[in-house]
């Protein structure tokens, strides 16, 4: 009997065979999303306070990746994932805060990862340091209007509330933000 040759490898192993051309779409959509997003995806959780952003935005790609066909407009991607990193975001400091409170010996301070230090200038971390000891809500109202530049409807689909709230939470955010800037100074 001849001996059987070995299947043919694929030419590129890390790439999957896609034959569906709705895959074939998706995996572009998302390949240019990840490409123009990736990094204000990732300032925005460190700025939203994840302690690890970037695998909030690991988590909130894989999301997105998984709901791209339910997507009504896929133009609205872009605002559908800076709402999943804010909830993850969310999720993730709440998760944090529970888990703290249950550990026998918590830990003294916090310590951030040098891929965040090396990020800010000295002048930035103080107003990031003010930033953080701001209420959830407030923090993210400021981070989406001031540093995203986004407009109050769009904040409001981003956080899942109101424009009322969104004017509410900006307006106490900013105003506990310049009284511990003064504070500082």
């Amino acid at each position: 009997m001849p001996p059987v040759p070995p299947p043919a490898a694929p030419a590129d192993p890390l790439t999957p065979a896609v034959s569906d051309p709705a895959d074939l779409e998706r995996e572009a959509a998302l390949a240019s999303l990840f490409e123009l997003h990736y990094a204000s995806m990732l300032r925005l959780a460190a700025l939203l306070g994840a302690d690890d952003p970037e695998n909030v935005v690991a988590e909130a790609y894989y999301q997105i990746y998984r709901k791209w066909r339910r997507l009504r407009d896929t133009e609205a991607a872009v605002a559908y994932l800076r709402s999943t990193v804010c909830n993850l975001t969310r999720m993730r400091i709440r998760h944090l805060q529970v888990a703290r409170r249950h550990v026998e010996n918590p830990p003294e301070e916090v310590v951030d990862s040098a891929e965040s230090t090396a990020l800010l200038h000295d002048d930035q971390r103080v107003l990031i340091d003010a930033l953080q000891q701001l209420p959830g809500r407030q923090r993210e109202a400021l981070v989406l209007r001031h540093w995203l530049g986004l407009k109050e409807s769009e904040i409001a689909a981003a956080m899942g509330i109101s424009c009322g709230s969104v004017k509410t939470h900006t307006s106490r955010g900013i105003a506990a933000l310049s009284q511990a800037m003064e504070a500082r100074r």
